[in-house]
């Protein structure tokens, strides 16, 4: 056995692997080129009084076997003992064991900074085992001290909540079957008052769409851990002789430099795990615009509409199958009505493409409803039966017994209708214990399939808006919806914690109609086009109804979308800490650091008269920057803007981003775009 030490992107993990159990000496900031020998040797702590008679070090799988009085890795079986370790290109693989159980732990450092760890539960015995829970623990410092996570409703999804860490576990748990839209999504503890870019902070992330735990703790026995795994019920996982249980990925982060530094390693390790073809079409969604008014002369005006202002894929939403006409049936009938659509959707279709736009369908394969021809066929696929109520009236449906009627009829759909994109929706929990695991798996196992079978096939995940945004279905989507609500003053702050772990590229973000649907709340047009501008651009809004005016807007709008996406969908995202809250500005900059879009928002009243200034993160403090103001003027009031908006201005970085530029006098609920470019 022997000591690793994995580096990468200012980055150390060092495991100890020399005793009975593998201890995870340090992860956190690069410790650069050491003598790995004689700094575990000086690392062995004291041993204090009232405690077990050795030095207490934290293993990599920590129990009370070990003297560990907190929350274990693994509750069931004996002490394991450490039979083996590996590694090689920054991964280190351990096993151990203890006569009836095998842990395989694998430990991987990216070359971005990303650390991924998981163990694999594997039954030696000659009985069956339950698995009782099997989790992901990760060493935090004492500095560590503030929690950041978050919580959420439908159409608020990713609210952040803050508080200190102090003895004792803050764990949050999420039985939805799906993450839910008050899934934790990340867990970050750092220096208290961490912040975008200040603040050392350490991030974990389950990569895992089912039901799961995520928490932190600190012991008064001095250590503090991240931990997460699969929140598994009583005998949901149960291994015969000779089987595996494998944990989701735990996706852990160290940054130096705030939540920036978190996405600075999880954007591009994410792009390049799961890259998207680029550029990212713009989309027109028909379900604001119609609802269930399904009519092809309606639908066709629409399409007319969206090519007129640049839209390059027309999504047609929920009511195209038999019968549905609502959302109180027919999921599962996976047919077009032939009562509404006579010839198919090859007319549509047609129209679509002959206006140069990519088609795109929306489905919902994981449900069932009641009054359904599925339901009446197959009882039996219910999952749950008929017990517990339904949500929005409708059932889950079992996606392991229904995987070959669902596979066929989706390959059906894409065999016979040229689509190149399917909204993949989930509108409703789960509510059924002990099935989450096997559903999750099942899912995966249908998704990967259809991305076999169509490769061309684009999929976003939809439940019921941004309930199922996470790194476990990631690899096999290609866009997630990121909410429900279209209202841009909800949008700015689930798009601002969403991106701190997804790229905005794979974030769908689309212009609604004036007065959103959801809220109710009236935004300006420029407002709402600032907010959807930055992520996977769209339009969830009835074009024809639309003024010539806002048509000309919206038009511009697409054009300088589309100029500006090569930086937007590769570039880095960037805030401010700004001291003002209801002023916020966020940014993304080439990764050369030669072009930078920000965007000055109010979501609130602005505490001053006079706001702070506009101090622009991420640019390079040598190089000199031309900043102008893009798009549709935001609403002010002022007697006099400031003089340096007329024309721009030439500045070096440096004076950008210590000192800033005065800020003109947004009234709450608007936005200014800025363009900093080489002059």
């Amino acid at each position: 056995m022997t000591l690793f030490h994995l580096r990468a992107a200012g980055t150390s993990l060092v495991l100890d692997a020399r005793g009975v159990a593998p201890l995870i000496l340090h992860w956190g900031a690069d410790l650069g080129d050491l003598d790995v020998t004689a700094w575990a040797d000086a690392t062995v702590p004291a041993v204090p009084p009232s405690s077990i008679d050795v030095p207490l070090r934290l293993s990599l799988l920590p129990s009370l076997f070990e003297g560990w009085s907190g929350r274990p890795a693994l509750t069931a079986g004996g002490p394991l003992r450490l039979v083996a370790a590996d590694e090689r290109n920054r991964a280190i693989s351990v096993r151990s064991e203890n006569g009836t159980t095998e842990v395989l732990s694998e430990l991987k450092l990216s070359s971005e900074g990303v650390l991924r760890v998981r163990h694999s539960l594997t039954n030696r015995g000659d009985a069956d085992l339950a698995v009782p829970g099997l989790d992901v623990l990760l060493p935090i410092p004492a500095e560590a001290a503030e929690l950041l996570d978050f919580t959420g409703l439908w159409c608020h999804e990713r609210q952040p909540q803050r508080l200190p860490l102090r003895h004792g576990v803050w764990s949050r748990e999420s039985r939805h079957g799906r993450p839910g839209h008050d899934d934790a999504f990340l867990m970050v503890a750092g220096e208290p008052g961490f912040g975008f870019g200040s603040g050392r902070v350490w991030a974990a992330h389950l990569a895992w769409s089912g039901d799961k735990r995520i928490w932190a703790e600190r012991s008064a026995l001095g250590y503090g851990v991240l931990g997460a795994g699969e929140l598994l019920a009583p005998g949901e996982v149960s291994l015969r002789p000779g089987e595996t249980y494998e944990t989701p990925w735990l996706i852990a982060v160290h940054s130096e430099t705030g939540l920036d530094g978190v996405s600075d390693r999880l954007h591009p390790w994410i792009r390049r795990m799961s890259p998207l073809r680029l550029p990212r079409p713009v989309v027109l969604n028909t379900w604001e615009a119609v609802y269930f008014d399904h009519d092809l002369s309606i639908l066709s005006h629409l399409v007319d509409g969206a090519a007129e202002v640049g839209v390059e894929r027309f999504v047609l939403d929920d009511g195209w199958f038999t019968g549905r006409r609502d959302d109180k049936r027919a999921l599962g009938d996976w047919f077009v009505d032939t009562e509404v659509w006579p010839d198919g959707l090859h007319p549509l279709i047609s129209r679509v493409h002959e206006r140069g736009m990519e088609f795109g369908l929306w489905v919902e394969p994981e449900m069932i409803s009641p009054a359904s021809a599925l339901a009446a066929a197959h009882p039996d696929w219910i999952l749950g039966g008929e017990t517990g109520p339904t949500w929005r009236w409708q059932r889950v449906l079992d996606v392991e017994k229904a995987h070959d009627y669902l596979l066929e009829r989706l390959t059906a759909l894409l065999t016979e209708y040229p689509i190149a994109f399917l909204k993949w929706d989930h509108n409703r929990d789960l509510l059924t214990p002990g099935d989450a695991h096997r559903q999750t798996r099942a899912l995966y196992r249908l998704l990967a399939a259809l991305k076999t079978a169509f490769p061309h096939v684009e999929i976003e995940s939809c439940a019921s808006g941004g309930a199922r945004i996470d790194l476990g279905i990631l690899p096999l989507v290609d866009r997630f919806w990121t909410s429900d609500t279209n209202d841009p003053l909800d949008r700015q702050s689930i798009q601002r914690w969403t991106g701190v772990v997804i790229p905005p590229e794979y974030l769908g973000g689309h212009l609604g109609d004036g007065v959103a649907h959801v809220t109710g709340r009236a935004s300006a047009l420029g407002f709402r086009l600032a907010t959807a501008l930055f992520g996977s651009a769209g339009i969830e809004w009835n074009l024809t109804k639309a003024s010539a005016a806002e048509k000309v807007d919206i038009a511009a709008w697409i054009t300088e979308h589309k100029r500006l996406r090569p930086l937007l969908h590769t570039g880095r995202v960037v805030h401010a800490d700004t001291p003002d809250p209801a002023q916020q500005l966020h940014g993304v900059v080439a990764q050369d650091r030669s072009h930078a879009v920000f965007a000055l928002v109010t979501v609130g009243t602005p505490a001053a008269a006079l706001p702070p200034p506009i101090r622009f993160p991420g640019l390079d403090p040598d190089r000199l920057y031309t900043v102008r103001a893009i798009g549709v003027p935001p609403r002010v009031m002022q007697d006099a803007p400031p003089p340096w908006l007329a024309n721009g201005v030439t500045l070096p970085g440096r004076v950008l981003t210590t000192a800033g530029l005065p800020a003109p006098l947004l009234v709450p609920d608007q936005a200014l775009l800025l363009e900093l470019t080489q002059p």
